[in-house]
């Protein structure tokens, strides 16, 4: 897009998107004196964080200072390093790191902000300095009326969005987290809210952005940014065409994300001569399979093991999800695994998979039945024969894992060494399949939304292809390349994050540099 142009409106900040990072950049803007409009190309406000848990990796934080803690932010930092590497700069991973807790303190000082500590450990229990407890914190939960027609704007989770569910009675995680941001916005006349308008152009002079193109509501018109342009609009999980263009496994029906997510205004980036990194990965995770044909972000696996093409195991069935995602995507590539792959359990709470969460909720277990995801067997070698593996191997496979939760010792993928393996268990998670009928659920590859994006510096500052600032663009969130690069570290990271370069972003604006 070029400037020769008459501008339709004037802003000191434009926020494409509207979740936990966008509105961290939107609330920081608007918190240090500059006008903000924030523009959501759906009809309701926060993204992906408002499907989610609203978790939040922030080492060393008030919250979990309150509780007792007594982490440093060096363990943070040796954690962090050891599991994420050379990947991303490191000037980029200690920004991450160190602004996480000067955050909290940034937005506890506004009475519509509150957090708690939720335990939940670190995703690679055996790397140096990983936390059995986590760095893991959640907004504090709302009552309805707290929010009043606030909660209407807001995304509703995927039981609601998905499943027809009702609402629920408190408001809490993700939900909780963005509900809070438009508490909190509502009350600053600088700030502009629009839904159903999406970011899909930037406007650029010389080494500068100076405005956007938006569409929405029947026209497309440009704003012109005094301090700059934020792009926190999600990542591009939902478009098939680039998913192929960047070679990202997986399908668009199997993700997580809102069907805005569309990387309109990564393109929008590219376009402006924006550097990328990481276009073809994602947050992953096995996802059980509904008798709709999409599979969901599932964990909590109470029982049960993974097996392949050949009815052998090939991974710790209680490993944080991306990391068992990882292994299938390997799988799939060696020809080993094939979608869908199964879950292979026992009878000792029923047919119903020991799968406690699913992200949508299960239904009725004969459309699950009739659409040949759920098998049962009296014997092993039936139920092999149903599911397509050879009955011998899968009988082996059962004998051996039986055998290794009678001795507590998983010699094949050390399933429950690490923290969070029995994180969701009562004791230990190696529960044998032995009584009979047998059953098998079937699962594919899901997603939380894809993690390539622009490349940014420490302040969030989009970079060239050359590696130079681009001035006035800004990214975050999963329109940003993770700084976690291809790690997931642990519950709340991806949130935290887009939130940490949201912030830094909007004060980067402030500032005027």
């Amino acid at each position: 897009m070029t400037p020769d142009q008459t501008w339709d409106e004037e802003c000191d900040v434009l926020v494409a998107g509207s979740g936990g990072g966008a509105l961290t950049g939107a609330y920081t803007a608007a918190r240090e004196g500059l006008s903000v409009i924030v523009v959501e190309a759906t009809d309701r406000f926060g993204g992906t964080t408002a499907y989610s848990g609203g978790g939040l990796w922030f080492p060393c934080n008030a919250a979990l200072r309150r509780a007792g803690d007594t982490d440093t932010l060096e363990d943070a930092r040796t954690y962090y390093r050891a599991v994420v590497g050379d990947r991303t700069p490191r000037d980029l991973q200690d920004a991450f790191i160190d602004n996480g807790a000067p955050l909290v303190d940034y937005l506890e000082s506004d009475a519509d902000f509150a957090f708690m500590v939720y335990p939940w450990p670190d995703y690679f229990g055996s790397a140096p300095k990983a936390s059995a407890t986590g760095r893991h914190i959640m907004p504090m939960p709302l009552k309805p009326e707290q929010l009043g027609s606030l909660r209407d704007l807001v995304r509703p989770p995927l039981g609601t969005d998905r499943a027809g569910r009702p609402l629920p009675d408190l408001v809490h995680g993700g939900q909780a987290l963005i509900g809070r941001f438009l508490m909190a916005l509502s009350k600053r006349e600088s700030v502009e809210l629009r839904t159903e308008t999406a970011c899909d152009g930037l406007i650029r002079e010389g080494d500068t952005v100076v405005g956007a193109v938006v569409a929405g509501h029947g026209r497309r018109y440009r704003i012109r940014t005094r301090r700059g342009v934020l792009v926190a609009s999600g990542g591009f999980e939902r478009n098939a065409e680039m998913r192929a263009r960047y070679g990202v496994p997986g399908e668009v029906k199997d993700a997580m994300g809102p069907a805005g997510n569309l990387g309109r205004a990564i393109q929008a980036g590219i376009d402006a001569g924006a550097s990328t990194d990481l276009m073809s990965e994602a947050w992953w995770s096995p996802g059980i399979t509904h008798p709709d044909g999409r599979s969901t972000f599932s964990l909590w696996f109470t029982g049960g093991i993974f097996v392949d093409d050949q009815g052998e195991r090939f991974v710790n069935e209680s490993w944080a999800y991306d990391r068992i995602g990882r292994v299938v995507i390997e799988r799939m590539d060696e020809g080993r695994v094939t979608l869908p792959f199964w879950m292979v359990y026992d009878d000792r709470e029923g047919v119903r998979p020991p799968v406690r969460s699913t992200s949508v909720p299960l239904g009725e277990t004969r459309d699950y039945e009739d659409a040949g995801l759920w098998v049962s067997a009296g014997t092993l070698g039936e139920l092999a024969d149903r599911i397509g593996v050879p009955a011998g191997r899968l009988s082996a496979t059962v004998a051996r894992f039986n055998a290794f939760a009678e001795t507590g010792t998983d010699e094949d993928f050390h399933r429950g060494e690490e923290p969070y393996d029995r994180s969701f268990s009562d004791g230990s998670p190696l529960v044998p399949i032995e009584r009979g009928p047998f059953h098998a659920v079937a699962f594919g590859l899901s997603d939380l939304g894809t993690k390539g994006g622009l490349r940014t510096d420490a302040a969030a500052r989009v970079l060239d292809t050359s590696g130079q600032v681009i001035k006035g663009l800004y990214a975050a969130g999963n329109s940003m390349a993770a700084v976690s690069g291809t790690a997931y570290p642990g519950g709340g990271n991806p949130i935290g994050s887009c939130m940490v370069f949201g912030h830094l972003a909007a004060l980067d604006m402030a500032a005027g540099r």
